[in-house]
């Protein structure tokens, strides 16, 4: 049976990983936004983690007149009224490294008792036509002071899940993938997948 090819609507190397982990027992064939020819910058619009992904996956699928999965995830630290939340990409600006944005992140923290945070995951699965499915996922943790592990991306080395002792850094991308929020996203689309494969073909 011939694999269902799903454009993810990303150029991060770290998540697509992770999706294909996640997608490896069905039949998909993940491409990235780098096996396409120059696609215009999508200019994020939206106020919640939901209406972004919508938009990204829409804005990708239009251009290329396939399915196309984006998503938009972020950490929500309760310390600092949630953010950095839609902004964690560019918490340190537009065009900020992992490094930048964990470190403006830290220094927001600087004496606050309150370590608290969620990852947030919502994903949108677009068709050209316009039409979306979504699902969204979250993970709690807690903001450590300093950094550990040297796996993952973004600010994975100082989000700490106690269920495990370890940090998002520390894990496995295997392990990462059963308990993060992008991991119970996937799941939550793995579930439905038969349906999702019907909705594919259904014009």
């Amino acid at each position: 049976m011939s694999k269902t090819v799903l454009v993810l609507a990303t150029h991060n190397k770290g998540k697509r990983r992770e999706f294909e982990l996640l997608f490896k027992e069905l039949s998909i064939e993940i491409k990235g936004l780098s096996e396409f020819q120059r696609i215009p910058e999508f200019e994020e619009e939206g106020s919640t983690f939901e209406e972004i992904a919508i938009n990204k996956a829409k804005f990708v699928s239009r251009i290329l007149g396939v399915p196309v999965l984006a998503d938009d995830s972020g950490l929500v630290v309760e310390a600092l009224n949630g953010a950095p939340g839609i902004l964690s990409a560019r918490y340190a600006g537009k065009s900020a490294t992992d490094y930048q944005n964990s470190h403006k992140l830290i220094k927001e923290m600087r004496g606050k008792e309150n370590r608290n945070a969620i990852f947030v995951c919502s994903i949108a699965i677009s068709k050209p036509t316009g039409q979306v499915l979504t699902y969204t996922g979250s993970c709690s943790g807690i903001i450590l002071h300093e950094p550990a592990g040297t796996n993952g991306f973004g600010y994975d080395p100082f989000f700490y899940y106690s269920p495990l002792g370890k940090t998002f850094a520390q894990l496995s991308v295997e392990e990462k993938s059963r308990v993060s929020h992008r991991g119970q996203a996937i799941r939550k689309l793995k579930d439905d997948f038969k349906k999702v494969l019907i909705w594919f073909e259904d014009r």
